[in-house]
């Protein structure tokens, strides 16, 4: 029989979806607010993988990343989620209708040296309930040096643009390792 140990901390992860350029500093700054210190911010890339946000959010929409310097049990992500869902709220504006348009969209992960979770509220076949109403998904898997996508990552994820910014989020998660030891 195996032994229950505790969780490996991991690198708790945000990405952010927002038409607000204007208030990126304020949407970061909430972030740190609510969640903890802010270690890495990535630039802005252009979203144009799907337009399933477009109704909301208008064209031209920009991903960006963040990291949170403290490491996260990672059985805390369904908790998460929900609270970066109430935290969009803060940046709903009101059409001319009086419709509420969610202009920022949280993407909250964990990010450990061998693969990258998201949360989601979308069931699916891959996906496995954690709790609330919170499923968990493995999106990327880091392999011979490098991620690598599976069949159901979704297209921006497959993209090097975000290869990228991951291996410096899971290079600043290695050397915290190494610095903890």
């Amino acid at each position: 029989m195996g032994e229950i140990s505790i969780f490996l901390k991991h690198k708790l992860i945000v990405g952010i979806l927002t038409t607000l350029y204007d208030r990126i500093d304020e949407i970061i700054k909430t972030l740190a607010d609510e969640i903890g210190e802010i270690d890495y911010v990535s630039n802005l890339m252009d979203f144009n993988y799907t337009d399933y946000y477009n109704s909301e959010m208008g064209d031209n929409i920009k991903r960006l990343f963040v990291s949170f310097r403290k490491p996260a049990d990672p059985s805390s992500l369904a908790q998460i989620k929900i609270h970066t869902n109430l935290l969009e709220r803060l940046f709903i504006i009101r059409d001319h209708e009086n419709n509420e348009l969610r202009k920022v969209n949280f993407d909250p992960g964990m990010l450990c040296s061998s693969r990258l979770i998201l949360a989601s509220t979308k069931d699916n076949v891959h996906r496995i309930p954690l709790s609330d109403g919170i499923y968990g998904e493995v999106t990327l898997i880091y392999r011979r040096g490098k991620f690598e996508h599976l069949p159901w990552t979704y297209a921006d994820y497959r993209s090097d643009d975000y290869s990228i910014v991951l291996s410096k989020i899971r290079d600043i998660y290695r050397a915290d390792l190494k610095n903890s030891i």
